[in-house]
């Protein structure tokens, strides 16, 4: 898979060395020691760390490492079809627990991007024989044109143009966004909010005219949590940052938690241009 140089004007392929990674006009990026390559410039970071910071990243591994989550991702993985010859990436895939399942399954070539170094150092000890790289999906995609089988973004950023390009044309694009009762339970005692807006028409229309919706599947999974696991899940969603929020937290009893999310797969809506690009100057 060759990497592209992220310093605009560039976008020249990317060269390893053993503890580097280096384009012909010497921009040069270290690997860091558990293998991934941070490749996020200074004028696309919103923050001085930005993306998930490690108490987030830990509160969702906890959620994952008890199961809690296990039949979404296994539904969501199971509307995929690749083999090993394929690569997949994974937009926005925090601790990288979605792409290790998607590789397990399938044996296929995955790769991870980020803008949270703490994520990505997460996925990064969990699955060293992955590929992972710190970066801003809204700027740009650090991949060769048509890398990809499968992008998927899991409740994550969106880039239709960049997904297009490094999608091939015979590609798939995974979209999963909550669905409007995922998490009602907990919404309606912390944030004093019902049935939020459904997110389809939106997710379609951001997509278009780039993509067509080949397939939406809504995914339900009703789990009991405890105190521990409610404020995990809270942590791990974004909806738990004012005091107010956290002193209801403290009050919420053992509870059945709705999980529900809407999963769409988008085929390319056309050949993707071969006009020269600049990864290809």
């Amino acid at each position: 898979m060759r990497l592209l140089c992220p310093v605009r004007g560039c976008r020249r392929p990317l060269a390893r060395d053993p503890r580097r990674l280096v384009c012909a006009r010497a921009h040069s990026f270290d690997v860091a020691r558990s293998g991934y390559v941070n490749l996020l410039q200074a004028q696309d970071r919103r923050a001085a760390q930005p993306g998930d910071g490690t108490a987030t990243v830990q509160a969702r591994g906890r959620v994952i490492a008890r199961g809690f989550e296990t039949p979404i991702t296994d539904r969501i993985v199971g509307l995929l079809a690749l083999d090993a010859t394929d690569a997949v990436l994974d937009v926005g895939c925090g601790e990288g627990h979605h792409l290790a399942v998607v590789t397990e399954q399938f044996g296929c070539e995955g790769h991870g991007l980020d803008i949270s170094v703490a994520a990505i150092e997460a996925a990064a000890k969990q699955r060293p024989d992955l590929h992972w790289v710190v970066a801003n999906a809204d700027r740009f995609l650090p991949y060769a044109n048509a890398s990809f089988r499968v992008v998927a973004s899991i409740t994550a950023q969106r880039n239709p143009e960049e997904f297009r390009r490094v999608l091939r044309d015979d590609g798939t694009l995974l979209l999963v966004v909550p669905a409007p009762d995922d998490l009602i339970e907990l919404r309606e005692l912390i944030l004093g909010k019902g049935l939020e807006q459904d997110r389809i028409e939106k997710a379609i229309a951001t997509f278009a005219p780039l993509f067509v919706l080949d397939r939406h599947e809504r995914i339900h999974h009703a789990v009991h949590l405890d105190a521990a696991a409610i404020r995990d899940v809270m942590a791990g969603s974004y909806r738990a940052g004012r005091a107010s929020r956290h002193a209801r937290l403290a009050t919420v009893p053992d509870l059945d938690v709705t999980l529900s999310r809407d999963a769409l797969l988008f085929r390319p809506a056309r050949p993707r241009r071969r006009g020269k690009t600049e990864d290809e100057s």
